[in-house]
């Protein structure tokens, strides 16, 4: 148990300001969420060195204070947000209690072990490129990433902010559908019920054969909870297009929230974190508009094809975890291929839940379901309903 509290950043004890929803569960938040009294270190000791004590917490943590819920302690994330591994050069890397010798992801890595853990009843993180869904299917636990612009980002160290979004972790549906009574807003977009089952073939084609095989079972129950159900292609252009679109928009902005701060301070970055910073460093501006224009028309298609009454059914990741340490062209393929499949939600804005649904050679594998914008509540709620753990696992 002590090797997994190296998920913890700090311990603190910042106690229910009411009383509700969420009286007697405590929470851990990725240290990029402002609490009172604390200074953040985003995955960075020169940003800690740098930056000043928060004078409030984030809005996120005092909506979950107020309904009754204790916050125990920041976890740790990959520096700046910017990786999907869950290791970090400065600070090592949280273990994955699922898989001991395999990566958590990341990068609200601490965020995803501290529920794997039980080191507390559920996590906020963030999540902008895959950062709760991908860390949430290796460590074999639940994770929304919601609605972009759903749950307030105030007092949250920003990454991109077209793509930004406050996500949340938890052991079982119900108690993720609790913290989102909580942080979601109050009037949910209104909806039909979800009938039509959308499977995403391209989607599929890149996750390896046994994590389509470990899942298989997990499909069956999702296909048979809907009316209707049929198989699209989800980009005409190539989920590798998408992917294009979305590190280019994604580079160019985080180069604009935090190139400054990397021009003047000269971080130590480690490896892969290094050569992304410097790589969006280089992204021009006109060929960021380029792209943000053709996001507009996929956001569109598939804003429509979904409508309020569709679920889009893709894997959460291309396969279990990656060994710890791996790296070179293979890390960067596996890299690769989880983007193509979080750059849908990413591009479009829309809500994600990801769901435990597998094992491939004894570690987790995670099945997403994608509904239409706002439908955050409702797709919660029809996940409990139609796929409670028994059916999946």
């Amino acid at each position: 148990m002590e090797d997994q509290w190296k998920a913890v950043v700090s311990r603190m004890a910042v106690g229910a300001t009411g009383q509700g929803k969420l009286s007697s569960l405590s929470f851990m938040v990725k240290d990029v969420f402002a609490v009172r009294g604390y200074t953040n270190g985003a995955g960075n000791p020169r940003w800690l060195e740098t930056h000043e004590i928060a004078q409030e917490h984030a809005t996120a943590i005092d909506l979950l204070l107020n309904e009754g819920a204790t916050l125990t302690g920041t976890t740790h994330t990959d520096e700046l947000m910017y990786s999907l591994n869950g290791e970090n050069f400065h600070y090592g890397t949280p273990l994955n209690p699922q898989a001991p010798d395999r990566i958590p992801g990341g990068s609200s890595s601490g965020s995803a072990v501290a529920v794997a853990a039980d080191l507390a009843d559920f996590t906020l993180g963030t999540d902008t490129g895959g950062s709760v869904r991908v860390p949430a299917s290796y460590c074999g636990i639940y994770g929304l990433r919601p609605t972009h612009g759903s749950v307030s980002e105030k007092g949250v160290i920003p990454l991109a902010s077209s793509f930004d979004t406050v996500g949340w972790m938890a052991r079982d549906l119900s108690l993720l559908r609790q913290v989102g009574d909580v942080l979601l807003p109050e009037n949910p977009a209104p909806g039909s019920e979800f009938s039509r089952i959308l499977i995403g073939e391209d989607a599929w084609e890149l996750a390896d054969s046994e994590s389509r095989e470990a899942l298989a079972p997990s499909l069956k129950a999702i296909r048979a909870a809907g009316a209707s159900q049929s198989s699209i292609r989800i980009a005409s252009q190539g989920l590798t297009e998408w992917m294009t679109m979305f590190r280019t928009i994604q580079g160019y902005e985080i180069w604009q929230e935090h190139g400054e701060w990397i021009t003047r301070e000269k971080p130590v970055f480690g490896p892969g974190i290094a050569e992304r910073f410097s790589w969006s460093r280089s992204i021009d501006r006109a060929d960021m508009e380029r792209q943000a224009t053709r996001r507009l028309a996929v956001r569109q298609s598939i804003t429509d094809l979904l409508g309020t009454d569709a679920l889009l059914i893709i894997p959460t990741t291309p396969g279990a975890a990656p060994k710890l340490g791996m790296n070179g062209p293979l890390m960067e393929e596996r890299r690769a291929k989880a983007m193509q499949l979080t750059c849908i939600a990413g591009l479009t804005g829309l809500p994600q839940l990801t769901i435990p649904a597998g094992e491939v050679q004894g570690c987790p594998v995670g099945i997403s379901i994608i509904a239409g914008y706002g439908q955050d509540s409702r797709l919660l709620e029809w996940a409990a309903a139609h796929l409670a753990a028994p059916v999946l696992k």
